[in-house]
């Protein structure tokens, strides 16, 4: 290899370096929503298997769902679904070449973002 001078070169930039913009946001937390929806999935795989089982072990199980904690998950996976939904619906647009200017982008962000808020908070006054 040649020989090379690494101590004065320029270290890569970092994290620490970039200003987080809406659209690495959101890109972010389309992938992180999508791996939270495996373990709401699981959870409810998880309560459908109890309930298979015997009484007993689905009231256990029911009783880890429906406790507070339980409720907190499923109400941030509801959450997640809305959101990788709406991500999902961006993407489709992005796809076809439209929204793809920097003004557009951010509303499409923000409409994701709070449609997605929205939605939930829709969603668990018409469940609950």
């Amino acid at each position: 290899m040649a020989d090379v001078n690494r101590g004065n070169r320029p270290l890569s930039p970092h994290l620490t370096i970039y200003r987080p913009q809406l659209t690495s946001v959101t890109s972010i937390l389309t992938r992180i929503t999508g791996n939270a929806m495996i373990v709401a999935a699981l959870l409810i795989v998880w309560w459908f298997l109890a309930a298979a089982t015997s009484p007993e072990y689905f009231e256990t199980v029911d009783g880890i769902i429906t406790s507070m904690f339980g409720d907190l998950i499923m109400a941030l996976s509801l959450w997640g679904l809305w959101y990788h939904t709406l991500a999902g619906v961006r993407h489709l647009i992005w796809d076809n070449a439209i929204g793809l200017d920097l003004p557009t982008a951010y509303k499409l962000g923000w409409a994701v973002v709070i449609g997605s808020f929205v939605l939930t908070v829709l969603t668990l006054l018409i469940i609950a």
